[in-house]
């Protein structure tokens, strides 16, 4: 995902992007809703105000801070900050719920952001500043908060709702979240609405990035938070960065010594904490 849409950012703008996506997504899966669970599944049944805000949180959010982020870095930085919801999950749990993670665990999290800084530093502070690449990952960082917050949400606040179903009524007012802000963006002249031409000549990547990250991503990653719990769910995201690194070394980009090992921290680091949590659990 994040190597396709680093280079569709020069034919549409984050924007009309995530516009482009998500109104094709979501009416994708609301065609799968009403076939597997008939019209009624289409009500909110009074969790329209919850579903609004996670929706705007999860799917607006994250979007246009990823996407925004990620024109001004790279792709594999925006993989290996995004790894780091395992580490924000636990701590967002801390926060709302007042469990506090083990001490192993918060050893873990200061590995894993030291392995982060690695990254996008390369060792060298200035190089982060140089070029905007550390404004883009900041905004990539925003995201992956808004994506623990939608996570949580799921798991926490729409029991009883199936991932199908709580996929696309926060999708909707989450789409709806993302036609304004390109609207905005367009009235204020920070975007521009995009040529016919200009969408046709990505059309394989607005179907790919529709179907494969919004429709099976999205709904895949909520039916797996349901079935293993938002923690563990999170811990598969550290194979993307791996992903990236993968298709961007493919893509012919060289990376430095000190980028790899700071990946190599990071995963290690919350694949750690995962079989920590996983061992106490079992001892119980």
């Amino acid at each position: 995902m994040f190597s396709v849409v680093k280079r569709t950012l020069p034919q549409l703008d984050a924007f009309a992007l995530s516009s482009v996506r998500y109104l094709f997504g979501a009416a994708l899966l609301v065609l799968l809703l009403v076939a597997f669970e008939g019209r009624q599944a289409l009500r909110y049944e009074g969790r329209l105000g919850a579903a609004t805000l996670y929706g705007l949180l999860g799917i607006t959010g994250f979007n246009l801070f990823v996407w925004l982020g990620l024109g001004y870095t790279r792709p594999e930085h925006a993989s290996i900050i995004l790894a780091l919801q395992t580490a924000l999950t636990a701590l967002a749990v801390w926060a709302l719920r007042r469990q506090p993670p083990a001490a192993f665990t918060l050893g873990c999290v200061v590995v894993a952001f030291a392995g982060v800084v690695l990254v996008i530093t390369k060792g060298d502070p200035h190089v982060a500043i140089a070029g905007g690449e550390l404004f883009g990952d900041l905004l990539v960082f925003c995201g992956a908060l808004a994506w623990v917050g939608y996570t949580l949400a799921g798991a926490w606040k729409f029991s009883g709702w199936s991932p199908l179903r709580m996929t696309v009524l926060t999708c909707i007012p989450g789409t709806a979240g993302l036609l304004a802000a390109n609207v905005v963006a367009v009235l204020l002249n920070y975007s521009k609405v995009p040529s016919l031409d200009a969408v046709v000549s990505v059309s394989w990547q607005i179907l790919y990035l529709s179907v494969g990250t919004v429709v099976l991503g999205v709904l895949g990653f909520n039916a797996a938070a349901r079935r293993l719990g938002p923690l563990n769910t999170m811990l598969m995201l550290n194979l993307v960065p791996i992903g990236v690194f993968g298709v961007e070394a493919a893509l012919g980009r060289s990376f430095a010594a000190v980028e790899i090992v700071g990946a190599l921290v990071v995963i290690g680091a919350l694949v750690a904490n995962n079989l920590y949590l996983r061992g106490v659990s079992t001892s119980r």
